[in-house]
């Protein structure tokens, strides 16, 4: 089943004035239930303006956004309903937290979904769970965390509303190694344990590679390709020239293509890179 589908999707800023500018332009593509798909391309490629048509916080030019069999923007069609069912967590969520309490911040979704006080603390505590935030810290103020743990409370927040599509635009930016490992062990465990779809949108090839099954890369406003994250870096040459980093390992596989020992093009995480140097090892005589 599709969670995500759109077509010819385009998006223009500034209609009918000399700023006019295609941000997005005749996007097709389609996204199967539980998938977890990464999202990369140069700044200004489009991500972003693309993820906030998936939930109706922009309105496209032209074209259709259909999520789990439903046009968004069809007369029969509660938007609202829309925007709770696909969880958008932005860039430097914390900023979003200003509640008293860090149990209030995460409720603040379920609140506005009308639930019961009873069904909103057990969405709470699920929510917190599953990102790891200890119960003694829901009485505590968000401010008096650090910037890891602020970033957990602004996810466990949109969890809390148990999104059937979960899009998150660089969760992990500007955290140290230690707080960004853990916001993605706790999102990609997430993801696991609720068949979630999880769209991620980020600069770091190297977490897209170790998280994502699928990439969708993007450039000046076009999809440049969508494919199985191991078919993706194999165009390697392709994606530098649009101006894109390869992951680490990547490229040590194209130093030592040019030394004489192929690895193979398709080795993008080292677990992969270990895996074939083991094969070669093992057949040589």
């Amino acid at each position: 089943m599709k969670a995500i589908e759109t077509k010819e999707l385009t998006y223009k800023y500034s209609v009918g004035t000399p700023f006019e500018t295609t941000a997005i332009d005749n996007i097709s593509f389609s996204v199967e239930k539980g998938d977890f798909v990464g999202i990369i391309g140069h700044t200004g490629s489009g991500k972003s303006t693309l993820m906030q048509h998936l939930n109706g916080l922009l309105k496209q030019t032209h074209g259709d956004v259909i999520i789990n069999e439903r046009n968004i923007w069809s007369k029969d069609v509660n938007i609202k309903e829309i925007r709770f069912e696909v969880g958008l967590v932005f860039q430097y969520s914390e900023h979003q937290l200003f509640e008293e309490t860090v149990f209030k911040d995460i409720a603040f979704g379920p609140k506005n979904m009308e639930l019961s006080e009873g069904e909103i603390k057990t969405r709470v505590l699920e929510a917190s769970n599953a990102m790891g935030i200890r119960e003694e810290w829901l009485s505590r103020s968000p401010f008096d965390l650090s910037g890891g743990q602020k970033r957990r409370v602004a996810l466990a927040g949109v969890i809390a509303m148990r999104p059937k599509i979960l899009i998150l635009d660089e969760p992990a930016a500007g955290l140290d190694p230690h707080g960004r490992s853990t916001v993605f062990k706790r999102i990609n465990d997430y993801h696991k344990s609720s068949d979630t779809t999880v769209l991620l949108v980020s600069h770091s090839m190297e977490d897209i590679v170790r998280y994502a099954e699928k990439v969708l890369v993007m450039n000046k406003g076009r999809i440049y390709c969508f494919e199985k994250t191991e078919n993706v870096f194999s165009h390697y040459a392709g994606i530098e020239k649009i101006g894109l980093d390869l992951p680490q390992i990547t490229r040590v596989a194209q130093k030592l293509k040019e030394c004489g020992v192929d690895v193979g093009d398709d080795v993008y995480t080292p677990e992969k890179m270990a895996q074939r140097i083991f094969e070669r090892l093992k057949n040589e005589p």
